[in-house]
């Protein structure tokens, strides 16, 4: 996993808007780009509209939000659609992006053991990473990074 310090990788990932964003996009800029497991899903979601509704407090300070899943570009317009989420999903679908931040791998949910991703934000200030939330717990998160980020 990328380590506060480290440069991020180049990247290249469409976002719901069908735009594309890059790491250069990142340049002179503080982002928020959190991974998550699956769209519209309840510990997804509720992170999701967590970073919603905190939205004008994080883009007061400058402050980019980007949520990033393998889902495809169709589930991530419905997503962003269903719960009005106000910024943008990029889709990894083959997870080459959160391989390089070291967020893909063998997880564990209750009896399961399957390849996905380990909900992990990285605030990102000019392109090299200032602080990692591993393990994320949904509940007060989008508190805990505003606090970072203040």
């Amino acid at each position: 996993m990328l380590q506060p310090g480290e440069r991020i990788p180049a990247f290249s990932l469409r976002d719901d808007h069908g735009g594309t964003v890059t790491e250069a996009d990142f340049a002179g800029r503080t982002v928020v780009l959190y991974f998550y497991p699956k769209d519209d899903t309840p510990g997804c979601t509720k992170q999701a509209c967590a970073f919603r509704e905190a939205r004008d407090a994080f883009a007061s300070r400058g402050v980019a939000i980007y949520g990033v899943s393998a889902d495809g570009i169709a589930s991530h317009e419905a997503f962003r659609t269903k719960f009005s989420l106000n910024f943008p999903l990029l889709s990894d679908p083959d997870h080459a992006v959160c391989e390089a931040f070291g967020v893909w791998g063998e997880q564990r949910w209750q009896e399961h053991v399957y390849q996905g991703i380990a909900r992990t934000t990285f605030v990102v200030v000019d392109g090299v990473v200032k602080t990692v939330f591993p393990d994320v717990d949904v509940m007060g998160h989008a508190e805990r990074v505003l606090a970072d980020v203040f």
